[in-house]
C-alpha cells in the first residue's frame, strides 16, 4: 500500500530483490542524506543548511505527511516523524522516508491501538500513555522535528537544556518566544542569517502542533496552509486565549487524585522502540 503513495515529498519504493538469504528494498538515492545528518553530522567543509532551505524543508515534509493522511485510502500514519527520517534529494527537497513503523488507518476510525514504538522525545503523550496513535501523533512528531530544524539540536538535547531551567521543553520554548529571545533557540550555525518573523512563525507552528490534546492540534493540511501564509495569525491568537485559561487553571489550588495511575509505568523499555 505504501509503495502506491506517489508524491514528490515521499520516498517511493522502486523495486525489491530477493535471494535465498536476503530481501532488499530498492529506493532512490538521497544525495544529501537526512535533515539530521545535515544538521549534526556534516563534514567541517560543508556549509550548514541555510534558513530558506530549512523553511523549504518544513513545507515539503508537511506536504508529504498531509498526502499520507488525506490522499491515501486507507490513510497512512507514519509514527516516527523526526529529522533523521526526513531525507534530502540533490536539490535539498524534503522527502519523508522510513516507513518501518507506519500503520494503515481506515477513514472511519479515529485511531489505531498498538504497542508503543518510536523515538523518545518525538512520541505524542496520548500515544505513550494509551498506545492509541492517529494522524495527530504524526503532527506532534512533526512539531518536534520543526524545533530540531530551527535549533539544529536533537529533541533529547533540547529537553536537557530546558531541564536545566527547571521547565518542560515546550514551556521553555513558549517562554523564549514570549520574551523574544530567539537567539537562544536558533541554530548558531546560521550565524544570525535568518528572518526573525519567519522564525517566530515556524516556532508558533511547532507549538500548535505539540499541544497536549490531540484534538487541539492542527491537521497536516492546515499546517501546510499556515506555512504558506494562510491562517496562522488567527490560529495563534486563538491558541493564546486558550493558553491563558489553561495557565489560570493550573495555578488554581486542586487536589491530586491518588487513584490516577500513569499507564507508562507499565511499559517495558523495549516497547518504546522495538525491532521493525
Amino acid at each position: 500500500m505504501i509503495s502506491m503513495a506517489v508524491h514528490r515529498n515521499l520516498l517511493r519504493l522502486r523495486g525489491f530483490c530477493m535471494t535465498p538469504t536476503e530481501r532488499l528494498l530498492v529506493y532512490p538515492y538521497m544525495a544529501n542524506g537526512s535533515v539530521a545528518s545535515c544538521l549534526r553530522e556534516r563534514p567541517e567543509n560543508a556549509p550548514p543548511l541555510d534558513w530558506p532551505t530549512r523553511r523549504r524543508i518544513a513545507l515539503g515534509s508537511a506536504r508529504g505527511l498531509s498526502y499520507l493522511h488525506d490522499h491515501c485510502d486507507p490513510k497512512i500514519i507514519h509514527r516516527d516523524v523526526k529529522a533523521a527520517n526526513i531525507l534530502l534529494d540533490e536539490e535539498f527537497e524534503a522527502v519523508v522516508g522510513d516507513f518501518g513503523l507506519a500503520k494503515l488507518m481506515d477513514y472511519k476510525d479515529t485511531h489505531v491501538t498498538t504497542a508503543v514504538r518510536g523515538t523518545i522525545g518525538h512520541i505524542a503523550p496520548e500515544y505513550l500513555s494509551t498506545g492509541k496513535s492517529s494522524e495527530k501523533t504524526d503532527v506532534f512528531g512533526y512539531g518536534i522535528m520543526l524545533l530540531e530544524l530551527i535549533t539544529g539540536q536533537r529533541a533529547f538535547d533540547l529537553a536537557r537544556l530546558a531541564n536545566d531551567d527547571d521547565v518542560m521543553l515546550l514551556d521553555w520554548v513558549k517562554g523564549l518566544l514570549k520574551e523574544k529571545k530567539l537567539e537562544m533557540l536558533v541554530d548558531p550555525d546560521l550565524q544570525n542569517n535568518y528572518v526573525e518573523p519567519e522564525v517566530e512563525s515556524l516556532i508558533q507552528v511547532a507549538l500548535l502542533c505539540t499541544q497536549g490534546s490531540p484534538g487541539e492540534r492542527p491537521k497536516m493540511s492546515e499546517v501546510v496552509r499556515m506555512l504558506e501564509g494562510d491562517g496562522l495569525a488567527e490560529r495563534w491568537e486563538e491558541w493564546q486565549k486558550v493558553e491563558v485559561v489553561r495557565q489560570d487553571m493550573e495555578m488554581a489550588p486542586h487536589r491530586n487524585p491518588e487513584w490516577i495511575v500513569d499507564s507508562t509505568d507499565n511499559l517495558r523499555a523495549d516497547e518504546l522502540s522495538g525491532p521493525r
